[in-house]
């Protein structure tokens, strides 16, 4: 091999580790060299370290070559996303008031497992700051942009690292969603993002966002995508909330057959408005999946729109978090999240626990409906990538990000697992994505139902 597909996948990549057909250090130059030639348009990367990368590639070829790699994806291009704490790296989550020059001797448990899998860390993705909002841009690193037309957006918070696995910078990213920050940009980018069930992934620091934070898989795949949360999802003593290990592998359960699951179509969850040709896409996508055995009905999921629970507990969220920051900090910030900071910190003690109330209301209500149900299936996003630099869609009426991400930001609030899954293309090129929603526990489920999708309607070239 001479040249990589910008659209390998990860279990090809391994594959032909295996044969011998490719190393990881061409896997590791190709990515770089994607690195360089769009990076500079696309700006996903806020720091790539070559020579680290090409060292890690190095001792993956030689264990490769002795038929003894430590894992599925040894030696496969990974990056993350600038909230996860890496040992040698600074992870100034997109702000101005973080010291870079400060130690940075700890490896978040993401950045841990990635590491003993042998992969290869290229470098790390950018964020909004603190992983605000859901499009990607700051004062230190200027904006992300879409891959298939720059001018847009790359969504977010995890713009960067969808804009890298869509644009060939890496095979895999990792990314944080504690609205949709995941799936929002997997959609605009035409990728797999998939926000597991919470404690699936550890995290440490706990996110500031409570249990609204997970962490999440991107890839081009589906097969990817379980493949790395196989490498993802155990356990580490440093968060309390983390779950057991699961049962099997998601590399064997994504293969399952889900033909005869009983799944609810929700065009827009009773309240939301959607881009026709958007919504037609999805119902396209959705009619092949019934077309395929799976027993698809319509059907609502029957809850308000949650947005003032949500929105209290992401403002506090974020306002206990600044408060940490050193004096001065206010002036420095993205003004958007100075006024986020400020209104979280109007709420009450009260107001606090009633938000969680709430949360733990929706997700009662969805347990229940998922007895009647075993998946809901919805547009990820009601619109297309936006241009980029702005913070809601220019034009819109829309004060805050979640108003324009109601897909997402719900099963935040419940923890259920949510994957965004390419559904096709508008007319002018824009990726649509697909969310499947599954109970809490059912990461295997979700992941087959969209590989199922990936099967009838596949959307790699």
């Amino acid at each position: 091999m001479t040249e990589q597909n910008p659209l390998l996948t990860a279990a090809e990549l391994a594959a032909a580790f295996s044969s011998g057909e490719w190393s990881p250090v061409e896997a590791t130059r190709a990515a770089l060299k994607v690195i360089e030639e769009r990076d500079g348009e696309l700006n996903a990367f806020c720091l790539v370290d070559a020579e680290s990368a090409l060292d890690q590639a190095k001792l993956s070829e030689e264990r490769w070559r002795e038929g003894n790699p430590i894992g599925w994806l040894d030696g496969v291009p990974v990056s993350i996303k600038d909230m996860f704490l890496t040992q040698g790296w600074p992870t100034l989550r997109g702000s101005r008031c973080i010291d870079p020059e400060q130690s940075w001797d700890v490896d978040s448990p993401v950045t841990a497992r990635l590491r003993e899998a042998g992969m290869v860390l290229l470098g790390k993705t950018t964020t909004p700051e603190l992983g605000w909002k859901a499009v990607t841009d700051n004062t230190l690193n200027g904006i992300t942009r879409n891959p298939f037309d720059p001018s847009r957006t790359a969504g977010g918070s995890s713009g960067g690292s969808a804009a890298a696995v869509a644009a060939g910078m890496g095979e895999l990213s990792v990314g944080t969603d504690g609205g949709g920050s995941v799936r929002i940009p997997a959609s605009f980018c035409g990728i797999v993002g998939l926000k597991p069930t919470g404690g699936r992934i550890p995290l440490y620091p706990a996110s500031p966002f409570g249990p609204l934070g997970h962490a999440g898989p991107m890839a081009r795949s589906v097969d990817d995508t379980a493949l790395l949360l196989d490498v993802l999802a155990l356990p580490d003593p440093r968060d309390p909330t983390a779950l057991a290990p699961p049962v099997g592998s998601y590399r064997e359960a994504v293969r399952r057959d889900v033909r005869g699951v009983r799944a609810a179509y929700s065009a827009n969850l009773g309240y939301v408005d959607v881009d026709p040709e958007i919504a037609q896409i999805v119902l396209s996508a959705v009619a092949a999946l019934d077309e395929a055995g799976l027993e698809i009905e319509e059907a609502d999921p029957g809850f308000a729109d949650p947005f003032d629970a949500f929105w209290t507990l992401w403002t506090t969220g974020a306002a206990k978090w600044l408060d940490t920051f050193p004096a001065g900090s206010a002036e420095k910030i993205d003004q958007g999240l100075r006024a986020v900071w400020e209104q979280g910190l109007t709420y009450s003690a009260s107001d606090y626990l009633g938000a969680s109330a709430e949360r733990a209301a929706l997700g009662i209500h969805m347990g229940e409906f998922h007895t009647r149900y075993d998946v809901l299936i919805t547009p990820t996003m009601p619109l297309s990538p936006f241009e980029a630099g702005h913070d809601v869609p220019p034009g819109s009426a829309f004060e805050h990000w979640p108003q324009w991400t109601p897909f997402s930001y719900p099963f935040n609030l419940t923890q259920q697992p949510a994957i965004s899954v390419p559904a096709g293309f508008t007319a002018d090129g824009m990726p649509v994505g697909l969310q499947i929603v599954g109970p809490r526990h059912s990461d295997d489920l979700v992941l087959a139902v969209a590989r199922m999708l990936e099967e009838v309607r596949p959307w790699r070239s």
